[in-house]
């Protein structure tokens, strides 16, 4: 048995070095969202970490770490892909806009950084407590975590392809993206980054303390779209930008998981 607790330990060591770096850069580039895309690729990063140092069943490791280095690097490779072609994100800018000194910012953002490097391992450590499966064969629960994560994944592709879509035909702008997915939900690729997390949790069905996968996944990522970096700041610039527009949209649509939108009563 492994040192979990070490490899997750080195695995922040590893992270916090990681994400200083980028702090650094951002303030050269004055583009806080790099932090973004550093984040999604740090968590593929780092459950192949796991993969590779971990000492439980080879085809499970190579099986969780895989997946979710593919999630990861795909979300990473979009955004990435934004970031070098937007200005910086609105939550960035407005964060900015709250502070005079810019030391006082450079502060906050040092801390921020470094906090999503204990993301970054707290989102990857699901994929370690699933290599602790004693069942050397994959099995059904392996089965339906690879049902779901192929579920989530095509859903948020498809949702970040209807979005950009949208957003390419100049005569939308100031509209309110109402494609596809986007008819049914106000954030219908958020909706399925929340369900990529519950593979892991069927695949870690057998590990006594699988249940944690529940929190570190569904419920911390839940939290965090609806409550953190998600929903809130993302509807707070869509206000700004499209005002009476986007109100309509959140009276009649759901605001995470998908639904029939309602008649608009005002």
């Amino acid at each position: 048995m492994p040192d979990l607790l070490g490899l997750i330990l080195l695995a922040l060591l590893g992270n916090s070095i990681v994400f200083g770096l980028f702090w650094l850069r951002q303030r050269r580039t004055g583009n806080a969202g790099i932090v973004d895309v550093v984040w999604a690729f740090g968590i593929g990063t780092t459950a192949v970490f796991f993969a590779v140092f971990d000492d439980g069943p080879l085809a499970r490791r190579v099986l969780v770490s895989g997946l979710l280095a593919v999630w990861s690097f795909r979300l990473g490779g979009y955004l990435a892909g934004r970031v070098g072609r937007e200005p910086e994100d609105g939550r960035y800018q407005t964060i900015r806009a709250g502070y005079d000194n810019e030391a006082d910012l450079q502060r906050f953002l040092l801390w921020f950084f470094q906090f999503q490097a204990l993301l970054v391992v707290l989102f990857a450590t699901p994929a370690l407590i699933v290599m602790q499966r004693a069942a050397v064969a994959l099995d059904g629960w392996d089965a339906l975590g690879v049902a779901i994560w192929l579920t989530a994944v095509i859903g948020e592709g498809v949702a970040d392809r209807q979005l950009a879509r949208f957003r390419r035909n100049p005569e939308n702008r100031g509209k309110v993206c109402r494609d596809g997915l986007w008819y049914y939900s106000r954030h219908p690729n958020y909706f399925f980054e929340w369900v990529h997390w519950w593979a892991y949790c069927a695949m870690a069905v057998g590990v006594w303390y699988g249940w944690v996968n529940l929190l570190l996944g569904p419920g911390l990522m839940l939290f965090f779209l609806l409550k953190v970096t998600g929903v809130p700041p993302t509807e707070a610039q869509a206000l700004k930008s499209r005002g009476d527009a986007y109100r309509a949209y959140q009276r009649t649509t759901s605001v995470l998981f998908p639904w029939f939108p309602k008649e608009d009563s005002a």
